[in-house]
């Protein structure tokens, strides 16, 4: 697996720039299908998205703070089998905890679901960046192969997820 360090680098600007979270569902919305680097995932329609070389990024609204999504696949250095999962869990649940604290929250929830059929890690808390609005963080980590997905979802606290966004993402994402 790559240093988790350098996975923060990646995370913590996503989640300082954009404040966000997730909570379950309240509404369904209509969705459309976006497509980022090796992979796939349904967004709320009149989301605007954003690529670079390794991610994809849906927001509500283009470059405002608000509700967002967003996907990022990285190479691991040795190849991952499922058989490896209980390890790979431990490391994980330390870089989630990492994640919090440099956003000044906690994780409250460390859970192991499903994502297009494979185990995953999957992480709430709240992000406190000084001087910006709470945002609820829900975080998950899917290994394949000699790829990671680190899937993200932000949504201003408290706000539960209103357009069904993190739903769709946790339920939707597929590596091509």
């Amino acid at each position: 697996m790559p240093k988790r360090f350098a996975l923060s680098l990646i995370i913590v600007p996503l989640l300082v720039s954009a404040c966000g979270g997730s909570a379950p569902r309240s509404r369904a919305s209509a969705s459309h299908v976006v497509s980022g680097p090796g992979f796939s995932f349904s967004a709320p329609v009149g989301w605007t998205t954003s690529r670079t070389e390794r991610s994809l990024v849906a927001r509500k609204a283009p470059g405002a703070a608000g509700p967002l999504v967003s996907a990022t696949v990285l190479p691991l250095a040795k190849p991952y089998e499922p058989v490896l999962f209980p390890t790979a869990a431990q490391e994980l649940d330390r870089v989630a905890a990492q994640l919090a604290r440099a956003s000044g929250g906690t994780v409250t929830q460390g859970v192991t679901t499903v994502v297009d059929g494979q185990k995953i890690r999957a992480y709430r808390f709240t992000s406190r960046p000084a001087g910006k609005p709470s945002a609820d963080v829900r975080i998950g980590f899917l290994l394949e192969g000699r790829r990671e997905y680190q899937l993200l979802c932000s949504v201003p606290a408290g706000g539960g997820d209103p357009d069904g966004a993190c739903a769709l993402l946790f339920g939707s994402f597929a590596p091509e």
